[in-house]
């Protein structure tokens, strides 16, 4: 087995990349990495300022390499049994006020966990859930 392995891309499923880059570059606060066009569609990420290494993939149905998986993408946007992404931030309680003030739709208020840490969760527009953490 490798141990030279790095995470470097999560993709995240949405319908619309133009309204994603705006939800996730102004509204969560992610810069830009990646805006180009690429054969059967556009390459669009974005990441943490804080990290250089990690990209989330905004990805959209059509972008898949076959009909099909084009069509369960499709079906699984639909359900909104999408995926995941956890933050950790200094101060959650500020983070939770200001996106529930731009109108993030609150998955979970905050809430001191058991394990040491205080979070809380939001969906973005498609139902991918976001999940922001500070350390108690």
């Amino acid at each position: 087995m490798s141990t030279d392995l790095a995470l470097t891309h999560v993709s995240l499923l949405v319908d619309d990349q133009d309204k994603a880059l705006e939800f996730y570059r102004d509204v969560i606060g992610l810069e830009v990495r990646q805006d180009m066009a690429f054969p059967g569609g556009r390459w669009l990420t974005v990441g943490p300022a804080a990290q250089p290494t990690i990209e989330f993939i905004i990805e959209n149905p059509a972008m898949n390499p076959t009909p099909e998986a084009a069509a369960a993408a499709a079906a699984r946007l639909a359900s909104g049994a999408q995926g995941t992404l956890i933050f950790r931030v200094e101060d959650v309680t500020a983070l939770f006020n200001q996106l529930q003030e731009a109108g993030v739709r609150v998955d979970q208020p905050l809430i001191d966990q058991p394990y040491g840490m205080r979070d809380c969760g939001f969906l973005d527009p498609w139902g991918n859930h976001l999940r922001f953490s500070q350390v108690l």
